[in-house]
């Protein structure tokens, strides 16, 4: 299904729509303020699993990232101390990804790796579905080297695409081809190892 939904002024019949499916353990396609991407409520083991097939990836060797709606619930999924937390309210939200230390909510499939990427997109659309839904959500963009831009920004491409193996694709409008910058929180040496649209600064 291919659903339009605008992100000045998300509807909320429509968010509801998404989160049912979330609920249900569906996958489902997003704007994000960098690249479109394909997530599931992050505290189903079969629905992460399942993207993680589609997009090819071992969990257990590739860290996992979840969108939450805000700052003050990272601290149930993830270790944050003082200073990543002043680290990451100067830049969220935002086209940022944090790496935390793993803890608390999450299941085991995130603990095996034992870090967690925290994303709080300024995107409206992505994060009503998060607050309404009430957990976070497993994220991963949908962008390939090998592809051509089109089929990673055009909402209707991408369902072309992916209608097969996802529930819900949101149109959101056309897409960037900018990634996050990710920035590595897991010693008291903040690091950026993948400079995206985001310009990180600590203060």
């Amino acid at each position: 299904m291919l659903l339009k939904i605008y992100p000045e002024n998300p509807n909320p019949k429509k968010i509801e729509k998404v989160v049912n499916v979330l609920r249900d353990g569906g996958l489902v396609i997003y704007p994000t303020d960098t690249l479109y991407a394909i997530g599931c409520d992050a505290l189903n083991v079969r629905a992460v699993e399942k993207i993680c097939r589609i997009k090819g990836v071992d969990p257990r060797k590739s860290n996992l990232s979840i969108i939450c709606y805000n700052l003050s619930g990272v601290s149930e999924y993830a270790k944050i101390n003082n200073a990543t937390f002043k680290l990451m309210k100067q830049h969220l939200p935002g086209p940022f990804t944090f790496i935390l230390p793993t803890c608390g909510e999450l299941p085991k499939i995130y603990k095996d790796r034992k870090e967690v990427g925290i994303r709080i997109p300024a995107h409206a659309i992505v994060r009503e579905i998060v607050h309404s839904l009430g957990n976070p959500i497993m994220t991963m963009s949908i962008h390939d080297n090998d592809e051509q831009s089109e089929y990673v920004t055009d909402p209707e491409l991408i369902h072309e695409k992916y209608m097969q193996q996802v529930n819900i694709v949101i149109d959101g409008g056309y897409g960037t081809m900018e990634v996050s910058t990710v920035v590595d929180c897991m010693s008291d040496k903040f690091e950026v190892v993948r400079q995206g649209k985001g310009i990180f600064h600590f203060e």
